[in-house]
C-alpha cells in the first residue's frame, strides 16, 4: 500500500476504515449520551464519569491511529530518507501530550 502522507492524504484498507469508523461511532454515541444527561439535569459526578469514558475512548482511537501512522507512513518515509517526517512525528506527539 502506497503511503501518501506527505500529500496530507492516506490510503487506508477497508478493514482499517471500518475499525476506525466503528470506534468513532461508539464515541459519537457516548457524546450524545452525555448531552442527554445534561439535558435531563443528571447529577454532575455521573456526567463527569461519562466524560472520562469518552475521553478514554478518544485516547484509544488516537493510539490506534498513531500506531498505524508510525507503521506505515513514518516507517516508509524513513526508509526513503525523508527525515522531516521524524520532526513531524515529534510535533504531533507534542500536541497529543498537552
Amino acid at each position: 500500500m502506497a503511503c501518501t502522507c506527505s500529500h496530507k492524504t492516506k490510503a487506508r484498507s477497508a478493514e482499517e476504515v471500518a475499525a476506525l469508523t466503528k470506534r468513532l461511532n461508539r464515541i459519537e454515541g457516548q457524546i450524545g449520551g452525555i448531552r442527554r444527561m445534561v439535558e435531563k439535569n443528571r447529577y454532575c459526578p455521573d456526567i463527569l464519569i461519562q466524560v472520562a469514558a469518552a475521553t478514554a475512548a478518544l485516547n484509544a482511537f488516537n493510539k490506534e491511529l498513531l500506531a498505524a501512522h508510525i507503521r506505515t507512513c513514518v516507517a516508509q518515509d524513513i526508509r526513503e530518507g525523508k527525515d522531516e517526517t521524524i520532526d513531524e512525528l515529534i510535533t504531533t506527539l507534542g500536541r497529543l501530550m498537552k
